[in-house]
């Protein structure tokens, strides 16, 4: 299909044409910062103390913005949430998992969960895309898998310990997905024992790391299942990799490009106010997004409850008379990039990156080039 030759004037662009729901936007201050130090940091060994330093700085940082309470671990190796799944199916899932699974990514640990043979079938707790469910106490669950913002539909979910009917917090550990929530979306430690993520989405570098905060039901939990004599990969031993984390480092060669522009994302965050204030930036670009498309006579938030949308990924359908893939592609030949839906999802929609370094202004003249575009098509 060929792009239709559309150019939106320059007065209506955004500065930064960036809106991928990850990799996404790397402040360019933090690119100039890599650069100065290109050949002091890059190509040097992980194991000296200017790296151990900077792994410090990262784990500290972290422990700042999330307000980590004594006891709790920040741990972190290589592989990205992907291989987290893969590591809590070994470290964290002593028999039976929860699952409320609600979109794409939800799915995928349910399922790493499923294949694990020294584990019993893990309980599933599903809703449509679009739509949320809400985790079932169960005492036969030691572990409940939440999402605090599923990344391929736009729907957010409010991380909480679930209770039994009488009011009863349930015993089994919360682990919580938050690889494109975690550092945009309020959140309190106390309501989690893991609480995961990776780097190209809030933190605004590049993939490559998983970084976990654990409680200390968690780091017990771990401890236990490594002591039962439970075979795990090396890679994948949680144990391991909380043995290295307290030391500054992780098991193999970590990416220092994407430590360091992690770096400066967290040092960027605290600066200008820490989790609170990234989540009211994207609050705000939210209610951009969403007061543009409920206002618009072609557009329209694909999820339906406004307690359920996401502050951190916008998708937006696009009436049937507009071609959604057309949009982005002109989009994108203007220098406004990654809008695209979800492939697996299939629906005519766009799907916009709402992270703390995009800025509102910027999600502003979004809608403004969306409109020009599908005018100019009609």
């Amino acid at each position: 299909m060929s792009t239709p030759e559309i150019v939106i004037p320059a007065s209506l662009l955004p500065a930064d044409g960036r809106f991928g729901c990850g990799p996404s936007k790397v402040r360019p201050e933090a690119v100039a910062a890599l650069a100065s130090v290109g050949q002091s940091w890059l190509g040097t060994s992980h194991r000296q103390r200017p790296v151990l330093d900077a792994v410090g700085r990262l784990r500290a940082g972290l422990r700042d913005l999330f307000g980590l309470p004594e006891g709790y671990e920040v741990i972190l190796g290589n592989g990205g949430s992907t291989v987290f799944w893969d590591v809590a199916t070994f470290g964290l899932i002593e028999r039976r998992s929860q699952h409320c699974v609600f979109g794409e990514f939800s799915s995928k640990f349910a399922a790493a969960a499923k294949e694990a043979p020294h584990l019993e079938d893990p309980e599933i707790v599903r809703s449509e895309p679009g739509t949320r469910p809400d985790p079932v106490a169960n005492d036969a669950v030691d572990l409940y898998a939440l999402t605090h913002n599923e990344t391929s539909t736009g729907v957010m979910m409010p991380v909480a310990r679930p209770r039994h009917a009488d009011g009863r917090v349930v015993s089994g550990l919360v682990a919580v997905d938050a690889t494109s929530g975690g550092g945009a979306l309020p959140v309190d430690p106390a309501d989690f024992d893991a609480y995961y993520f990776a780097p190209q989405k809030v933190f605004a570098s590049d993939g490559g790391l998983w970084i976990a905060l654990l409680s200390p039901a968690a780091v017990e939990r771990v401890g236990a299942i490594k002591a039962s004599g439970r075979w795990q990969p090396a890679s994948l031993d949680l144990s391991i990799a909380l043995d290295n984390s307290r030391k500054d480092q992780t098991y193999n060669t970590p990416a220092l490009a994407t430590i360091f522009l992690m770096n400066e994302q967290i040092g960027w965050l605290l600066g200008n106010g820490g989790l609170a204030w990234a989540a009211d930036r994207s609050a705000g670009s939210a209610r951009i997004v969403y007061s543009w498309a409920k206002a618009s006579d072609y557009a329209t938030p694909f999820v339906t409850d406004p307690a359920h949308r996401s502050n951190v990924v916008a998708t937006i359908d696009l009436d049937e008379r507009v071609d959604a893939q057309v949009v982005s592609k002109v989009l994108r030949a203007n220098g406004i990039v990654d809008t695209d839906a979800y492939r697996k999802l299939g629906r005519n929609q766009l799907r916009i990156g709402l992270f703390p370094a995009i800025e509102p202004s910027d999600v502003e003249a979004f809608t403004r080039s969306v409109d020009y575009v599908v005018a100019a098509l009609s």
